[in-house]
């Protein structure tokens, strides 16, 4: 589902697969055990790079397979959980974070490239895209409290919502929703490890970076821990 590398102090998390990278429990518990190795092997002063072989860096929640039993809202509320695990991970985590989008990222895999402290993405093909109002259902609290964190005009959070836009790199760029574009996959991830090695020579202390980033990102945090809003996917056509 997902392999850990790391080359001296940068780790490299990659969603292995040509599959959609659906977030599903099985994938979200693999790069949970993978971001717990991060936490346990990180030094003085690293980083994470996230990326995803394929066609997709991740097509959002698994709703195949919380439709597949009688228990649908039950699913949804548990996916909801183990993604917000993850997301809190990457929030605390004692390390700059990097998102190599080398693919499509909708909804809840949007909101998982976003939980790093920078995006880069390729520029020949894929898309951002909440898609929310186009499959019925009602955006979580949680996720916008990160768009508005990490997008900083009204306007392009209002585009990305309730336009339900597929934004290319040229566009997420211009929107300042990401950091850079890239002509292919690969220079995708070249310029990710350039990024982190170049945050890793800065020495920053990773526990100081994390307590900075709580603060900066505090009501992120506290709206990821906020699971009052879950009884919103009972009114989507699910």
């Amino acid at each position: 589902m997902c392999t850990l590398e790391k080359r001296g102090s940068i780790f490299i998390l990659t969603l292995t697969g040509d599959g959609e990278h659906r977030l599903n429990p099985t994938l979200l518990d693999s790069i949970q055990s993978s971001l717990r190795r991060v936490r346990q092997e990180a030094t003085a002063s690293s980083a994470l790079v996230t990326t995803a072989h394929g066609k997709f860096f991740s097509n959002g929640y698994d709703i195949a397979w919380a439709r597949s039993s009688d228990e649908v809202k039950e699913r949804m509320i548990l996916m909801d959980s183990l993604l917000r695990s993850v997301v809190s991970d990457l929030l605390t985590l004692p390390m700059p974070t990097i998102a190599a989008v080398t693919g499509h990222a909708s909804a809840a895999g949007y909101t998982l490239a976003l939980a790093h402290d920078h995006v880069l993405m390729r520029s020949d093909r894929g898309f951002l895209y909440m898609s929310e109002l186009d499959i019925n259902l009602v955006i979580p609290a949680w996720f916008v409290a990160l768009l508005e964190a990490k997008i900083g005009s009204p306007a392009a959070r209002r585009h990305v919502v309730l336009n339900a836009a597929k934004l290319t790199a040229k566009e997420a760029l211009r929107l300042g929703v990401i950091d850079s574009a890239h002509d292919s996959a690969a220079e995708t991830v070249e310029a990710a490890l350039a990024l982190a090695a170049d945050l890793v020579k800065r020495g920053w202390v990773g526990h100081v970076y994390a307590q900075n980033r709580k603060v900066f990102l505090g009501r992120v945090i506290r709206a990821v821990e906020d699971t009052s809003e879950r009884k919103s996917y009972t009114t989507s056509r699910l």
